[in-house]
């Protein structure tokens, strides 16, 4: 598998992650579990942007 197919994949799979993190922490009241999702999401968005600007450049 390419690497820029693998930072999209790894990258989908932080902002799933992320975006359960942020639902299970404002269910149960707590931000910081909410926070970190969200971080989580940010990630996982800036790596699928690697891997399409990898794929862009043949990588």
């Amino acid at each position: 598998m390419k690497a820029s197919t693998r930072n999209q994949a790894a990258g989908t799979a932080n902002i799933v992650k992320g975006e359960i993190k942020q639902v299970a922490g404002k269910a149960l009241g707590k931000k910081l579990l909410a926070a970190k999702g969200r971080a989580q999401e940010l990630v996982g968005r800036i790596q699928k942007d690697v891997g399409k600007r990898q794929k862009r450049a043949g990588n």
